[in-house]
């Protein structure tokens, strides 16, 4: 990959068929991938026909790192981006083409840990998985028939990343200091359950209003700093409640 990207990983979420894990795997050594993530998958991985597929990549498939949850699968990675088919632009200014959200990553002088998510074959990511990305892209297709299969997906990502990185840009590079989507996680987590102890959330409606929140939080495309500022916030809060009831 170009050079401001390094330790790229490509993360399927439960692909259902053998023949496109194969794919992927063959997809990562043409462009020079670092690890291929595997969220349980519901199809063996491992099959003659995964291998037969993957051809000069059958080593992506034998050191395939395998987790039974997303959150894990991302747990040492710096930007998360990820795929999605099914998207409304007028409300997410955080989705973009891919190209733009590529284009993107370019303003930052380097990236350590990159990771791209992929959906399943029927029904891609949930709501709540995308949710765990900084950005969310979309390929432009024909508005009639949007939907790829998903080595396809992957390949025009990969190869449009790459494209992308290889790029010069006349400009001043930033150093990359985004909040990391583990740490907006974990961050969210504090925040839900303050917001439940003071009333403003309901059980039965928090995940939907948190959701919006978090929205917002990768909207505003956070920084490191920020979001401890806002973790600050919430634990002065909470220490304030807890001491003030011992009185």
């Amino acid at each position: 990959m170009g050079k401001n990207f390094s330790n790229l990983k490509v993360i399927l979420v439960e692909p259902n068929g053998p023949l496109n894990v194969g794919s992927v795997a063959r997809l990562c050594s043409n462009f020079e991938v670092d690890e291929l993530r595997i969220v349980s998958p519901k199809c063996d991985i491992f099959s003659l026909e995964a291998k037969k597929m993957a051809l000069k990549g059958h080593k992506f498939l034998e050191n395939c790192k395998i987790f039974d949850d997303l959150q894990k699968a991302i747990f040492d990675c710096d930007l998360v981006l990820a795929s999605c088919g099914r998207i409304d632009l007028n409300k997410n200014s955080f989705f973009g083409s891919s190209e733009d959200i590529f284009d993107w990553t370019l303003s930052f002088e380097k990236i350590n840990n990159l990771a791209i998510i992929f959906g399943r074959e029927d029904r891609g990511l949930t709501n709540s998985e995308l949710l765990l990305a900084n950005k969310t892209f979309y390929i432009p297709t024909s508005l009639n028939n949007p939907s790829l299969n998903l080595s396809h997906a992957v390949s025009i990502a990969l190869y449009e990343l790459n494209k992308c990185s290889k790029r010069n840009f006349d400009q001043e590079l930033n150093v990359f200091n985004l909040a990391s989507s583990k740490q907006i996680y974990d961050s969210f987590l504090e925040i839900e359950e303050l917001l439940l102890k003071v009333g403003y959330l309901l059980k039965h409606t928090s995940k939907a209003k948190i959701s919006k929140f978090k929205n917002f939080i990768l909207k505003a495309n956070t920084s490191m700093h920020e979001l401890n500022v806002l973790r600050g916030i919430v634990h002065q809060i909470n220490w304030f409640l807890n001491n003030s009831k011992r009185k």
